[in-house]
């Protein structure tokens, strides 16, 4: 492709971005195909010579888009909701044209400067620990892995030559993410001896229950390694108590590990403060600004107050990588199992320094606000019922009915295209999620929403 050919097909990509951004709601959030009908609709084969990039964009809109569920959509309030927002998407523009490798600091100097530049920003703007240490992942699951391996690292330095041996355990709640049991399968620890602690009434890891399961796993001769504590469930979004947590951690020496992989971002809003109340006594800690920080995938920030020992689990530097020594050159392939590094900081600076602190705070209070009104129509409504807390952007409710027909509603306001819901199990019963994270969902969006859980719900 010549420059000049690059301008004409790029112009005709920003248009059809920029229409894209304006209007995601003409197209059905949910995708409507089968499974194997994209597959089915191209060729079995890549060509033998090159197509002409006007054909493969057609094929692109005719095929592609209406294969995608789309995450932009302001009625996309499954799982936990994010967007894209403009900034984002040109900073990761510019990032795929210089291309480059920040495995190390002269492989790419703006790759390494700039990641440490944001994520200080960040971490002051949402009141963590001047001293800790930050570097990108691509995602929650692949953070937490690390933080479980660094804290294997401190509990078992001899695991890194001579690999992991049994009785090392991991702790967490009921109610975390799943990938805290992959990290633990990922490093070696095996799901045998992670223990999933119980929970209270609002769905919070019980401090009593995990003392118990420490004393016992130590008479047992077993050697406790890590806690996963979560700010923000992701069924629940319940926020575990760190404090009493980090009390534990302290006294027998276990390393703490914090995921806020979803609430994170409220951090930055002063009245939320309350929810990450422990967090600066934390080992390492993980938020995703590609979750509620307008930030496109894939964007997870990991912290730790210490770096030596996630250095000292991965550090591997071969001769073709040797660099000379400087206490401000950072390498950051020493701090994980990935060599390449995607400049993924960028998009993160551009959405940082468009919004401002103020403007993406405002964001996520309009969030938490829409959830709050969510939540009253729920409580109003006798046919209703909130199954869960909600303290962030995200409510949990059920028809006053079967499992059945509460799945049935889900799948009534889905095939509308108009919105897309999905559900969770707590305390045995299916549940419905309302989850808002996308900076173009509005009241009325939620309003909409409403309307049609109820009108669905009457058809029962």
């Amino acid at each position: 492709m010549t420059p000049d050919e690059f301008r004409r097909h790029g112009h005709q990509a920003i248009e059809w971005i920029a229409e894209f951004l304006e209007n995601p709601g003409r197209y059905p959030v949910l995708a409507r195909v089968k499974p194997g009908e994209l597959t089915d609709a191209l060729p079995p084969s890549g060509p033998e010579t090159g197509e002409p990039m006007d054909e493969i964009v057609r094929d692109f809109e005719r095929l592609i888009v209406p294969a995608m569920t789309i995450w932009n959509h302001p009625g996309f309030l499954a799982y936990f909701a994010n967007s894209a927002t403009g900034e984002g998407i040109l900073g990761e523009m510019f990032t795929a044209a210089l291309n480059s490798n920040g495995m190390l600091w002269k492989s790419a100097p703006a790759v390494v400067e700039l990641e440490q530049v944001a994520l200080r920003w960040l971490r002051q703007w949402s009141g963590l620990p001047e001293d800790w240490f930050g570097l990108i992942y691509d995602t929650a699951s692949t953070t937490s892995m690390h933080a479980i391996a660094a804290a294997r690292e401190a509990a078992d330095p001899e695991s890194r030559t001579k690999g992991s041996r049994p009785g090392l355990v991991v702790y967490t709640s009921e109610q975390a993410h799943s990938s805290i049991e992959k990290g633990a399968i990922a490093v070696g620890i095996g799901q045998e001896y992670v223990r999933k602690i119980a929970v209270d009434d609002e769905f919070r890891m019980r401090p009593e229950a995990l003392q118990q399961a420490i004393e016992e796993d130590l008479a047992a001769g077993l050697r406790p390694c890590c806690v996963a504590a979560t700010v923000g469930t992701t069924s629940t979004t319940s926020v575990d108590p760190v404090p009493a947590i980090a009390d534990l951690c302290e006294r027998h020496g276990i390393w703490l590990h914090v995921d806020t992989a979803y609430a994170g971002s409220a951090a930055i809003l002063p009245e939320m403060r309350w929810a990450f109340a422990g967090c600066e006594r934390a080992d390492s800690f993980v938020t995703n600004p590609h979750k509620w920080l307008l930030t496109p995938m894939d964007c997870s920030i990991f912290y730790t107050r210490r770096p030596e020992i996630l250095r000292r689990a991965f550090s591997l530097v071969p001769e073709y990588l040797q660099s000379a020594p400087d206490p401000r050159a950072i390498n950051l392939m020493d701090y994980g199992v990935p060599l390449g590094r995607r400049f993924r900081a960028l998009k993160l600076w551009f959405v940082l320094r468009s919004f401002g602190r103020e403007g993406l705070a405002e964001v996520i209070r309009g969030h938490i606000a829409m959830a709050q009104e969510f939540a009253r129509w729920v409580d109003a409504d006798p046919l209703f019922e909130r199954t869960a807390p909600a303290p962030f952007s995200v409510v949990n409710f059920r028809y006053n009915g079967t499992d059945d027909q509460n799945r049935a509603i889900i799948d009534c306001v889905n095939a509308t295209g108009e919105a897309f819901l999905s559900g969770t199990v707590l305390r045995g019963r299916f549940t419905m999620r309302v989850a808002i994270g996308n900076v173009r969902t509005r009241p009325e969006t939620l309003a909409r929403v409403w309307e049609i859980v109820k009108a669905s719900a009457s058809k029962l």
